[in-house]
Parts: C-alpha cells; sequence; structure tokens
C-alpha cells in the first residue's frame, strides 16, 4: 500500500512539475496575419505643409470639411522569412477632400527578409509604380521601454530614415518574423507599433491571427511600371516636389 501510495505522489508531482515547465514556455508564432490600423493626423499635417501660407482661409475651410484623422486598415500575412502587406478592410471615411485617396494607402509590398529583398505596388494617383529593390537599412537603438500590444509584450526601438524622418517601433520576439508593416523591418522580432510623431502617422496593430498560411499565398504583385526607389523619387520629384509643402509631404508618404 505505501509503495502504491509513493508512486501516485511521484506521479502527481512529475505531473506538476511538467505542467509548470509548460506554462513558462513562451509560444512563438511563425506565421500568421497581422491587422494594421494606420492612423494619419491630418489636420496637423495640413497645418504644417501650409505654415508658410500667407493665405490661410482657403485651407482652414478645407480641414473644417475634413474629419483629423485618417484611418485605414492593412493586413500583414506572413511564414518565416517570406511576407506580404496589402490593404485590408475598408474604411468608408478613408478619403481626404484635399489630397483624394490617401497617400500610399494602396500599397502592395512583398519581403524576403532573410536577403532584405522587397518588391511593392504603389499608386501615386492613377499610375502604378512597381519598386523592386531591397529593403531600406534602419539602424535601430532598443530602449528598455516596452508596452502591450495586441496583446504581446513589446519593447521600444528609436531610428532615423529617410536623413530627417525620427521613427518609433514596438517589437515582439514572441513572433519570430523580423518584419513589420511597409518596409519596417530589422529588429529582433515582428513590430507591432509604429509611430511617425513629426509626420503625425502611426501603424498599431489590432489583432494577430494565427492563420494557416498556405504555401504560394503570399506572391510579390506584377502590375505597374518597374522602377527601384531611386528611379521613383527622381521621378516623382520632378512633379510632386515642386508642389509647395504638400509636395514633400506626399513624396515622403509614398517612399516609406
Amino acid at each position: 500500500m505505501n509503495n502504491i501510495r509513493l508512486k501516485l505522489r511521484l506521479t502527481v508531482l512529475v505531473v506538476s512539475v511538467a505542467l509548470s515547465l509548460q506554462a513558462q514556455v513562451s509560444p512563438f508564432l511563425l506565421q500568421g496575419r497581422i491587422e494594421y490600423e494606420k492612423r494619419v493626423n491630418l489636420h496637423a499635417q495640413m497645418d504644417e505643409a501650409f505654415k508658410k501660407e500667407q493665405d490661410h482661409s482657403w485651407y482652414e475651410s478645407i480641414k473644417k470639411s475634413a474629419s483629423q484623422f485618417q484611418v485605414t486598415y492593412f493586413d500583414y500575412s506572413f511564414a518565416g522569412n517570406t511576407s506580404l502587406y496589402k490593404p485590408g478592410r475598408e474604411n468608408p471615411e478613408n478619403k481626404n477632400p484635399f489630397m483624394g485617396e490617401a497617400p500610399a494607402s494602396a500599397n502592395i509590398v512583398y519581403s524576403k527578409l532573410d536577403s532584405m529583398q522587397s518588391v511593392s505596388q504603389k499608386k501615386v494617383f492613377e499610375q502604378l509604380f512597381l519598386v523592386k529593390d531591397s529593403i531600406r537599412p534602419i539602424h535601430w537603438k532598443i530602449t528598455d521601454e516596452t508596452r502591450k500590444i495586441a496583446g504581446f509584450d513589446c519593447r521600444r526601438a528609436n531610428a532615423i530614415i529617410m536623413d530627417s524622418v525620427y521613427v518609433v517601433a514596438f517589437y515582439t520576439d514572441a513572433i519570430v518574423t523580423p518584419g513589420g508593416p511597409e518596409s519596417f523591418a530589422g529588429l529582433p522580432g515582428m513590430i507591432l507599433g509604429v509611430a511617425l510623431p513629426h509626420e503625425h502617422t502611426s501603424w498599431f496593430a489590432t489583432k494577430v491571427l494565427v492563420d494557416d498560411i498556405k504555401e504560394g499565398t503570399l506572391v510579390p504583385p506584377t502590375k505597374g511600371k518597374a522602377v527601384n526607389n531611386k528611379a521613383l523619387r527622381e521621378s516623382l520629384n520632378k512633379t510632386i516636389g515642386k508642389w509647395g509643402g504638400f509636395g514633400p509631404l506626399y513624396l515622403r508618404s509614398i517612399s516609406l
């Protein structure tokens, strides 16, 4: 009888230890889908773009008819080191009465993160561009600040891109793929939040879904005029770059 009781106690102890160890092991997500909410403060952008205008009345009237925030949604599907970022569910209020369709609202970005290469389809007014180039290298500085996004513990990192654009990102190492929205990448885990304070723009994950990503579903876009990033900037700068304060703002939005 004593032997039986001893065996039962040992069995309970082994099971308890196993369950405890299992609870301490964090799952690492290797594939799935993330929904990002992109939020742009239009009023702040317009104030910045037209602050040097002597006559403010015309764009003040536009501000009154426009929502302060322009919100669009994107789906980011990933499997291993391959990802596809594309427009998600529609928001009927995502139109900007000044610029029409929001800049970069139709972007599709296919990334191979192991080789740091991407293929992006970008719509600039009525013209499509197919941008094939390397993913922008970003020199991140990881900090000790943390926050929770979409249920994941994330750590903050800061960087400067495009010479002057200040970036704040939050990433989680619980998702192995080192990617993020648009062309933001290069941290030791998935970027679930990005804020560009001086551009009045942010992307934050609203949900992370453990979708089964079928082989062959993550494919690059194929439509548009073939260019690289440098050629795209040079082409747009000849026209949009001359549009006063609005031009550089639009160019930065497209170049992200």
